[in-house]
C-alpha cells in the first residue's frame, strides 16, 4: 500500500511541479503540501487526471496553530472511487491571506469553506457567498480558534416578557470547581459515604 501511495505521490509531484511544496505518507493516506495560490490548479489536476480521478470532495477543515506566524492549515480530503483511495491536501495561511475558493472545481466545497470561515476566520477569495453558516448574526469571534474564550462573549436566549431573542454578556452560574486530580491508584484523603463498610 505504501509503495503505491509513494508512486502516486511522485507522479503528482512531477505533474504539478512548483505548485506543490512536498508530499508525505501518514496514516495510510497520501498528504500533499500545496501552495495557497495554486490550490485551484492542484484540485483540478487531482480531479481530472486519469491517474488520479479524485472526483469526490469529502471535507475541508481548518486547524489552528496560534504559535505559528501562519497559524492556519486548510486541509482538503478527497476520494477516488476508481482507485479506492483517499488523499489529503494541506495549505498553510494566516489571518489576512485569503485562500482561493475551489467551488469552481468542486461545487460541494461551498458550505465547507463557509464553515472554515465561520469557525476559524479563514478567508476564501472567489467564493460565491462567504458568510457565517453555523453561528448567529452578529456573532463576535471565531469559536474554534484556540484563543477563543471557553465561555464565549455573549449569551443568546429567548425572553418571554419581551417576546424576542436577546443578547446578554455571559454570566457564569457557578464558580469553576476545584478538583484534586489525585491518581486513582493512590486514593483520596477523605472518606466518602459507604467507606466504613469496606473497613469492616
Amino acid at each position: 500500500m505504501e509503495d503505491a501511495l509513494s508512486e502516486l505521490g511522485e507522479y503528482i509531484a512531477q505533474k504539478l511541479g512548483d505548485s506543490l511544496l512536498g508530499f508525505a505518507i501518514a496514516y495510510d493516506e497520501l498528504t500533499l503540501e500545496a501552495k495557497g495560490e495554486s490550490i485551484v490548479d492542484v484540485m483540478r489536476t487531482l480531479r481530472d487526471d486519469p491517474q488520479c480521478q479524485f472526483i469526490s470532495i469529502i471535507d475541508i477543515c481548518g486547524v489552528d496553530y496560534p504559535e505559528r506566524s501562519q497559524r492556519f492549515d486548510v486541509v482538503y480530503h478527497l476520494l477516488s472511487p476508481h482507485q479506492n483511495n483517499r488523499i489529503r491536501v494541506r495549505v498553510i495561511t494566516d489571518e489576512e491571506t485569503a485562500v482561493p475558493s475551489i467551488t469552481g472545481v468542486f461545487p460541494g466545497a461551498d458550505w465547507f469553506e463557509r464553515e472554515a470561515y465561520d469557525m476559524y476566520g479563514i478567508l476564501f477569495t472567489g467564493h460565491p457567498d462567504l458568510r457565517r453558516i453555523l453561528t448567529d448574526y452578529g456573532f463576535d469571534g471565531y469559536p474554534l480558534r484556540k484563543d477563543f474564550p471557553l465561555t464565549g462573549f455573549v449569551e443568546v436566549r429567548y425572553d418571554e416578557e419581551r417576546k424576542r431573542v436577546i443578547y446578554e454578556p455571559v454570566k457564569l452560574a457557578q464558580e469553576f470547581r476545584d478538583f484534586d486530580y489525585l491518581s486513582p491508584w493512590d486514593g483520596t484523603d477523605y472518606d466518602l459515604p459507604g467507606d466504613e463498610k469496606a473497613k469492616q
